[in-house]
């Protein structure tokens, strides 16, 4: 199974950028997504952003995840 996380760009430079996600910044590929700016919130998956999706879409699953990630320790 693959998991992708959602992130927001915090820098962008060439074909790479910098998210965010819930504190931790990491830096990602853009080759495969176009026009990302400061702000966008990206999809990502083994340091390759797959799409840019609204920031509630982003909220609603970073919000998923950690309630999946408390039945896990349960």
């Amino acid at each position: 199974m693959c998991l992708a996380i959602p992130g927001e760009v915090t820098s962008v430079s060439g074909d790479r950028a910098v998210i965010d996600i819930t504190g931790i910044r990491r830096e990602v590929s853009i080759a495969l997504v176009d026009r990302v700016n400061v702000g966008d919130y990206l999809l990502v998956h083994a340091g390759c952003a797959i799409a840019i999706i609204d920031k509630q879409e982003a909220v609603d699953t970073l919000e998923l995840l950690h309630q999946l990630a408390g039945n896990i320790h349960d």
